[in-house]
């Protein structure tokens, strides 16, 4: 077989096939295109022979296809499937071909498997893509990480498949090894926090004020022509549009309230509580999918006591409110994504640019949203920007929208309406924002039971309280 495709992809479920349509749509790409089953490669060449794919039906021959340097993107199921495709290409390519993983994997197994692969002088990068299917066929948001060298090669190619905004495409190198797959991994954090946050709002209007599900979907579409305006905000409204068409019932009202997940929540959170982050509207938008998935629990609770939503007097001000709590609820979310890339950065030695990240996030993934400008205008403005709320932009909309935000969360509690990614984020906002922390006590108590040491105020070193020696203070050595 000659070698006449400039990059290949394996793996063609659906978004393997869709984004090798993508890449052979254009111009100076030409697709090889591999698949465990033979079947599937024949026919997905059949059903789009315009896309002129190069098929190969054994890896030997996928790799002979390739120019060098080989470049193949990985499309398949995270994990051991993952592991074994890699396997089989490092046995057919050569040093200073490239690897790239493009599925949902964990930071982590990208960055043993980029150094397993770097010791054959084969490249391999960690490729985070988000778009879903549509936007794997027309334009995803692509995070890459791996080696420089591999960029050069790798981001022409990169570029001439991700979603555009503003004129650029939505694709950056973020850093070495995992670095990409960190990032998507923030970025499905901040997209569970969303999520939630916007199912918040709509529970709190329909209970609030007792109006349709239709009808609130033409806020959501009124929100989308301003400040809120995003991807999942436009999405919304069309979900709450449909009528279910066995029923006649609104489609949501039919759907299971229990909300699933592949994962990478949970990863976000427990990567943020290894490195010392707190990312509470995340946590809290994880921990609520886990409650709606419990019916058990939910069953044996629900005669537990508890007050009944009321209708709001005055309908168009709570929905104002909702809107600007939301907004603010939603600042938070992506303040504490960027907390935990800075943090993640600084434990494994990437140089993220904060500010490209935000730009790539305009176009193409789930998240993109108008603000993200504002996001990128911030970091430009202030590179050493501690925390990203307190940007001039950001402080603006906390000054008007602080007051809703807590009316809302004031009547979700006094309602009984559950809220716990609005209510995390206000109590996430007072506490950065608190002169002084009840930690003090934390501290105190700590140093009472397990001599845990503490620091003052008002003078240097480490202090412990002899507790059960007469209560004298004594400092030690911080070593």
């Amino acid at each position: 077989m000659s070698a006449t495709a400039n990059i290949g992809v394996v793996g063609l479920a659906v978004m393997g096939s869709n984004l090798a349509r993508n890449l052979a749509s254009r111009e100076g790409n030409r697709v090889a295109v591999y698949n465990r089953s033979p079947e599937r490669t024949r026919e997905l060449v059949a059903e789009h022979p315009e896309a002129g794919f190069v098929r190969s039906e054994s890896v030997k021959d996928f790799a002979a296809s390739l120019s060098k340097p080989r470049t193949a993107i990985i499309m398949v199921k995270a994990g051991a499937p993952t592991d074994a495709v890699i396997d089989q290409l490092v046995e057919v390519f050569e040093p200073g071909d490239i690897i790239v993983d493009g599925g949902n994997a964990l930071f982590t197994d990208t960055i043993r498997r980029e150094r397993a692969v770097r010791a054959t002088g084969i490249n391999f990068v960690g490729a985070g893509i988000s778009g879903g299917e549509e936007g794997a066929l027309h334009g995803p948001s692509i995070m890459p990480g791996g080696s420089v060298e591999a960029w050069q090669t790798l981001g022409p190619i990169l570029k001439s498949i991700a979603a555009v905004a503003e004129g650029e495409p939505c694709v950056t190198h973020v850093g070495t090894d995992g670095a990409g797959h960190f990032v998507k991994m923030i970025h499905n954090g901040i997209e569970y926090a969303d999520m939630q946050l916007i199912a918040e709002a709509y529970d709190l209007i329909r209970q609030g004020t007792g109006k349709s599900p239709a009808e609130i979907a033409e806020i959501f579409a009124e929100w989308n022509k301003g400040e809120l305006e995003s991807y999942l905000i436009e999405i919304t409204a069309e979900v709450l549009r449909q009528v279910d068409a066995a029923t006649g019932k609104p489609l949501v009202d039919v759907i299971l309230d229990q909300a699933g997940a592949k994962g990478t929540g949970a990863w976000t959170v427990q990567t943020a509580l290894d490195l010392g982050v707190p990312v509470s509207g995340i946590a809290e938008a994880v921990f609520a999918r886990s409650l709606s998935s419990k019916p058990e629990q939910r069953a044996a609770a629900s005669g537990l006591p508890g007050p009944g939503a009321t209708l709001v007097a005055d309908p168009d001000s709570f929905i104002e409110d909702v809107r600007l709590a939301l907004f603010a609820s939603k600042i938070i979310a992506y303040s504490q994504g960027f907390d935990e890339i800075v943090a993640g950065a600084s434990e494994y030695g990437w140089e993220i640019d904060k500010g490209e990240i935000a730009k790539i996030w305009r176009g193409g993934c789930i998240i993109r949203a108008q603000f993200l400008n504002r996001i990128t205008e911030a970091f430009a403005a202030d590179p050493g920007l501690v925390v990203l709320v307190t940007a001039p932009y950001f402080r603006g909309i906390f000054e008007r929208a602080q007051d809703s935000w807590r009316r809302v969360v004031a009547h979700a509690a006094s309602n009984g309406i559950p809220s716990p990614a609005f209510s995390s984020s206000l109590s996430y906002y007072d506490g950065l924002r608190a002169k002084r922390l009840p930690a003090a006590l934390v501290q105190g108590q700590r140093d009472f039971f397990g001599a845990h040491t503490y620091r003052r105020i008002d003078r240097e070193g480490v202090f412990h309280t002899l507790w059960s020696e007469g209560r004298r203070e004594v400092q030690v050595d911080s070593n």
